[in-house]
């Protein structure tokens, strides 16, 4: 018997972010396994395509899902479904009349799904990501790295049990947002997995990524473009790591 298709779905799409960049690589990505077939969205209003997929694959930021959405992704997550999140997923943002950024209360379960809420970020300056869970298969072998391209640390806010696979030290204050102070030395989840029922979800917090024209309305031409971890050997072995694991091909 020839062996099946597997169906993946890819959710692209939000704000601040060169979403454009990031739906085409991780296209380009899944396209280098021949068995995958993927459909793609802006949004969560996609509950025929989860129903289809074997696996989701999720790139956005401040686009959140309605409750009965929420129950739709945890409904296939513990069915077996696997859950790739990257970057900016877990954010939600929101501006004060101080123009600080501010991370709010989340009423859908969403981010408790996600096992995390970003909250803030110091500014961007290289930092070193080191592996807690060095025989990890998402991991073995590439052991720490510095990432230099311009990509941001996330401090977060974690819900329920979590296994973090790497982690890096905060960097500072989070200069622009209400939560700015976090405490030295403290470590934060770059890469972490959730098990929810028979399936799992796996973060990974890096992958920024900003043009020029990515701030817009707040700002027409953003002066600076910001590569991210994309730029990265480390980086991009481990997201062709978690597609392959995503696809049931890596543990």
């Amino acid at each position: 018997m020839p062996p099946k298709a597997v169906r993946a779905h890819l959710i692209a799409g939000g704000h601040y972010h060169d979403i454009d960049f990031a739906r085409l690589a991780l296209l380009t990505l899944l396209a280098e396994h021949p068995d995958i077939r993927t459909s793609v969205s802006q949004d969560y209003d996609c509950s025929r395509a989860l129903e289809e997929s074997d696996f989701l694959v999720t790139y956005t930021c401040n686009v959140t899902p309605a409750v009965e959405r929420v129950d739709d992704l945890r409904r296939f997550v513990e069915h077996g479904g696997r859950w790739l999140a990257l970057h900016g997923t877990n954010s939600i943002l929101a501006q004060n009349d101080s123009g600080r950024w501010y991370a709010p209360e989340d009423n859908t379960g969403f981010v408790e799904l996600l096992g995390s809420q970003f909250a803030a970020h110091p500014p961007i300056s290289p930092y070193v990501v080191e592996p807690t869970k060095p025989e990890d298969p998402l991991v073995a072998g590439i052991g720490a790295f510095e990432v230099e391209g311009g990509d941001e640390l996330y401090y977060m806010r974690m819900f329920g049990e979590v296994e973090v696979i790497l982690d890096a030290t905060a960097q500072g204050p989070a200069r622009g947002f209400v939560e700015r102070d976090w405490p030295t030395g403290a470590r934060h989840p770059v890469l972490y997995r959730k098990r929810v029922g028979r399936g799992e979800i796996v973060y990974f917090t890096l992958g920024h990524r900003r043009s020029h024209y990515d701030m817009a309305p707040l700002i027409d031409f953003y002066p600076q473009i910001e590569k991210g971890a994309w730029e990265i050997n480390p980086y991009m072995d481990i997201l062709r790591r978690s597609i392959d694991w995503a696809r049931g091909a890596l543990g």
